[in-house]
C-alpha cells in the first residue's frame, strides 16, 4: 500500500501532461489573400486553361492505346484503333502543318469506321430489343433505339470508357459529337479486328445496359392512350367501359379521382388524377403497359444474350402514335 501511495503523484502528473484534444492546424494569414489574388489573375486571363494530355512530355500514345485495349479486354488491331481515335479535324490540322514543312504523310481519320459502327449498332440494337421486349410495338422500340443511339448517350458511354484524353482532335476539350463518333469508330474497328460477335457483346455491355433501372415507356410518347387502347381491343371484338370508382376532395385544389376500365364486367386497370379525364388517361396507360408487357412489375431486361440475335418472325404491334 505504501508503494502505491508513493506512485500516485507520478501517475497524476503524467495524466495532467497528456493532451486531451488535438490542436487545429494553423494557417498563415497570407494564404487566403494570396489564393484570392491568383484566382483574380486567372480570371483576367480568361479562366483556367486545360491542356490535353497528349501535349505533355511524358505522353505515350502507343502505351495509352495498349492500356485501352487491355482495360476493355478486347482484341483490337493497333492501326485500326489509332484510326478510330483520329478525328477529321486533327487530320486537317496536321495536313496544314505538313504543307508548311513540305511533308506529305497520309493519315486516316475515323469517318469510315464510324459509319460501319453506326450501321451495325442500329441493326443489332433493333434485333436485341425485339427479342427482350417481344410484346412492345415497333414504334416503342424505335423510341428506345433512338435514345440509345442519341449523341448524349453515346458521349456519356464514351467518356466513361476513358476516350476523352486519347482522342486526337484539333480542339480540346472535345465536344459530345466527337465523343459519340469516336465510340462508333471503336465499334467499327472492333468489327474489322475481331468480328461481329465481340462487337455485339461490346454494344450489349456498354450501350444497351444504359436501360438498366429506366422506365422504357418514357421513350415512347403516346398522345391519346385511350384511343389506342380502344383500337387494340376492337381488333379482339372487345369493348371498353370507363367508370368513376372513387373521388376525394371534390371542388377543392386537392381533388383526386379514380377511374377504372372494364372489359366484360372485369376491371383491367385503374388510374388516378386531379381530373376525371386525367385519371381516365392514366388508366389507359396502365392497361397498355399490361398489354405490351412493360408494367412496373415487369422482369428486368436481360443483358445476357449471346451473339447477334436473329430477326423475330412473330407478328408485332405496329401502331401509329398520331
Amino acid at each position: 500500500m505504501a508503494l502505491i501511495r508513493r506512485c500516485m503523484p507520478l501517475v497524476t502528473k503524467t495524466l495532467k501532461l497528456t493532451p486531451l484534444t488535438v490542436q487545429a492546424q494553423k494557417i498563415h494569414r497570407y494564404v487566403a489573400p494570396t489564393l484570392m489574388l491568383l484566382k483574380l489573375r486567372e480570371k483576367k486571363q480568361g479562366g483556367k486553361v486545360v491542356k490535353p494530355r497528349n501535349t505533355f512530355l511524358e505522353w505515350n500514345l502507343e502505351a495509352e492505346l495498349y492500356a485501352f485495349r487491355k482495360r476493355l479486354n478486347e482484341d483490337f488491331d493497333a492501326d485500326l484503333l489509332l484510326q478510330a481515335f483520329t478525328d477529321r479535324s486533327y487530320v486537317i490540322k496536321e495536313e496544314m502543318k505538313q504543307k508548311e514543312m513540305d511533308i506529305d504523310i497520309k493519315m486516316k481519320d475515323s469517318r469510315e469506321l464510324a459509319e460501319e459502327g453506326e450501321k451495325f449498332m442500329k441493326e443489332y440494337i433493333q434485333l436485341y430489343l425485339e427479342v427482350v421486349l417481344p410484346k412492345f410495338p415497333l414504334e416503342g422500340i424505335s423510341g428506345i433505339k433512338q435514345h440509345l443511339l442519341s449523341e448524349a448517350t453515346l458521349a456519356h458511354v464514351s467518356t466513361h470508357l476513358g476516350t476523352k484524353d486519347i482522342i486526337l482532335a484539333a480542339e480540346y476539350p472535345v465536344d459530345s459529337s466527337i465523343l459519340a463518333n469516336t465510340l462508333k469508330a471503336i465499334i467499327g474497328a472492333l468489327i474489322q479486328s475481331s468480328g461481329e460477335e465481340p462487337a455485339a457483346h461490346f454494344i450489349r455491355d456498354f450501350i444497351v445496359t444504359q436501360l438498366q433501372g429506366q422506365d422504357i415507356n418514357e421513350y415512347w410518347h403516346i398522345e391519346d392512350p385511350f384511343s389506342m387502347l380502344t383500337g387494340l381491343l376492337k381488333k379482339e371484338d372487345a369493348e371498353i367501359e370507363p367508370r368513376l370508382i372513387g373521388e376525394v376532395g371534390k371542388h377543392t385544389l386537392l381533388a383526386c379521382y379514380r377511374v377504372g376500365l372494364y372489359v366484360d364486367k372485369q376491371m383491367i386497370s385503374s388510374g388516378f388524377g386531379e381530373t376525371v379525364s386525367t385519371a381516365k388517361e392514366m388508366a389507359a396507360r396502365e392497361a397498355l403497359k399490361k398489354i405490351f408487357g412493360t408494367e412496373d412489375s415487369m422482369k428486368p431486361i436481360s443483358f445476357q444474350l449471346q451473339g447477334v440475335p436473329k430477326p423475330v418472325s412473330q407478328a408485332r404491334y405496329q401502331i401509329s402514335s398520331s
